[in-house]
């Protein structure tokens, strides 16, 4: 009895210990079953397909709204693209009677550059609003250009072949001399149109031959269809005879090249020369406006606008062509070393 008393004294003591242990599982079993049962409902793929619905709807709305909001943007851009085009299709004539807006294209002759540059400058600021380009691509090609409609005016340094004047017409502008050019260093300084002829063909090869150094003549001229090459090649009797050593594509790479080279010719725009090459006298005449103009000059062709037979310009082209053939262009065309046939 002695032992077993204080076991029956703390019994009840035992009792409600083991009670609170009792509530404090119940309730911590609780409290898991509630985080595992949460934990399930939110990682469990009902879950995640019920969120992706949320995010798709609420995507598919700020989509539509987007869309909605594009095509108003549309819709306005397009109101304001066809007001600008209706206001830029009517040409508005200021105080001097003079067109505003519309554009003028030209194509071809790259030796007609600082011409077909002065006249365009020149037109511009006559006529606000109005676009003049001018596209260096060879008379060859500003002829077929114009004939394919692909701009206003042709632009060709030589008079149109027969074939050409089936469908097209052409009008000159200007006249313009074909220098010859050597290096500055060259000592020769005047040359005939028959030892011109002789050089290009082959016949005299060397600088001495005809006053110079001892050194071998290096050729150069412009491709096939330029206008400079074909003026040259009439004047001289050397069609498709030149043994050149270069044919290059402007005027401009041509007397960069002599300019580069003190044993090359070429030949040249009288309004494109520089003062990097020297141009010689031909049969004792120098190539000058005057020259030009009194025929003493021979090596010259025209400086032609080329224009659709039967078909008529846009406004604009027009009033340029017109501008480009009076007595005020006359100024614009000699200050570009041309010599102008009006005025």
């Amino acid at each position: 009895m002695f032992r077993i008393r204080p076991f029956i004294y703390n019994m009840p003591r035992i009792v409600h210990k083991q009670r609170e242990n009792y509530a404090s599982l119940r309730y911590f079993t609780i409290l898991h079953a509630f985080y595992i049962s949460a934990l399930f409902v939110f990682t469990s793929p009902a879950y995640s397909v019920k969120r992706r619905e949320q995010k798709t709807r609420i995507k598919i709305e700020v989509r539509k709204e987007h869309f909605i909001l594009k095509k108003i943007i549309t819709v306005l851009c397009a109101a304001v693209m066809a007001l600008s085009l209706f206001a830029g299709c009517g040409q508005k004539a200021n105080d001097n009677g003079t067109t505003t807006g519309g554009t003028v294209s030209t194509d071809g002759s790259t030796s007609m550059e600082k011409v077909i540059g002065a006249l365009g400058e020149s037109f511009m600021e006559a006529n606000s609003g109005t676009t003049f380009t001018y596209n260096p691509t060879g008379s060859g090609s500003g002829i077929q250009a114009v004939s394919e409609g692909r701009c206003d005016i042709g632009l060709s340094s030589r008079a149109l072949k027969d074939d050409e004047k089936a469908t097209l017409t052409e009008t000159t502008v200007a006249l313009d001399g074909i220098a010859m050019i050597v290096n500055p260093e060259n000592p020769v300084s005047d040359l005939t149109v028959e030892q011109i002829a002789d050089i290009y063909t082959g016949k005299i090869t060397n600088w001495s031959e005809v006053g110079g150094n001892d050194a071998a003549i290096v050729l150069i001229g412009r491709e096939a269809g330029s206008g400079t090459r074909d003026g040259f090649e009439s004047i001289t009797g050397t069609k498709d005879a030149c043994q050149y050593r270069q044919e290059l594509t402007s005027t401009g790479d041509v007397i960069t090249t002599v300019s580069q080279n003190p044993d090359a010719i070429g030949y040249a725009s009288l309004a494109a020369l520089k003062d990097t090459v020297k141009a010689l006298t031909v049969g004792g005449v120098a190539p000058s406006e005057d020259t030009v103009k009194d025929g003493s000059y021979v090596i010259q062709r025209p400086f032609v606008l080329v224009t659709k037979t039967g078909e008529t310009l846009s406004a604009n082209a027009q009033k340029f062509f017109d501008f480009a053939l009076s007595a005020e262009a006359a100024q614009y065309i000699t200050s570009a070393g041309a010599v102008p046939v009006n005025g």
